[in-house]
């Protein structure tokens, strides 16, 4: 039997939401590409995480239906379950750190796979939306009335099970690199992410993770 921890990350200031995450710590249990898409399948989190090298952080990401070479929320949640300055994924190596009670990461927006990003007139108009019909991956946005703060929803649009998304650091990190600043992001039913953009391009995306439990597969 092999072991795996639940994380919630981009959990909001109660501590409550955030987007549930796997993270297998012995990539090894579980080789080949088949079988660990088998296993996220069957677990059926939004990602799910093989830590290939704990030491040096290198991960490998799948959704219950494809492999993704980068993702915020399993990268800032796997960062701080391994408590290491980097990871190493298929995409590029992504930076990561722990300040007080927000884990963040340094990603390239090109990492991130396309997303539409749908702006809305007002929250309501968010919090208002039906989920949409497969076929197309949609982060629905928009301002708040304190700047810098954004109301949005994510929709994966797969197929695969997973309707909605309640945190999603990859669209959040793209959204950052489209306004050019700073953002507060309210997501889903009440997580929260951090993102700002830095001089060398890469995009800080932080929030707080929790351990919920190890269970064995």
């Amino acid at each position: 039997m092999t072991e795996y921890d639940v994380l919630r990350v981009f959990c909001g200031p109660d501590g409550r939401h955030g987007n549930r995450l796997g993270v297998i710590r012995h990539g090894a249990a579980v080789p080949g590409t088949a079988a660990r898409q088998a296993v996220a399948r069957k677990l059926g989190f939004s990602e799910t995480v093989f830590v290939d090298d704990p030491e040096r952080g290198v991960i490998d990401i799948y959704t219950p239906t494809l492999r993704l070479p980068f993702a915020g929320h399993p990268c800032v949640g796997t960062a701080w379950l391994l408590d290491v300055p980097e990871l190493v994924t298929p995409a590029g190596v992504v930076g990561a750190r722990l300040e007080g009670e927000f884990n963040w990461i340094e990603a390239h927006p090109d990492w991130a796979p396309p997303r539409t990003l749908r702006r809305h007139g007002s929250a309501a108009e968010v919090d208002a939306l039906p989920v949409p019909p497969p076929g197309e991956w949609i982060y629905a946005w928009a301002w708040e009335e304190a700047a810098g703060r954004i109301r949005a929803r994510a929709f994966p649009g797969r197929g695969d099970g997973i309707d909605e998304d309640e945190a999603t650091g990859a669209a959040a990190l793209l959204l950052t690199a489209r306004l050019g600043r700073a953002l507060n992001i309210a997501q889903g039913r009440g997580s929260q992410i951090l993102t700002a953009p830095r001089p060398d391009g890469l995009i800080d995306v932080g929030g707080r993770v929790r351990l919920e439990a190890t269970e064995r597969l």
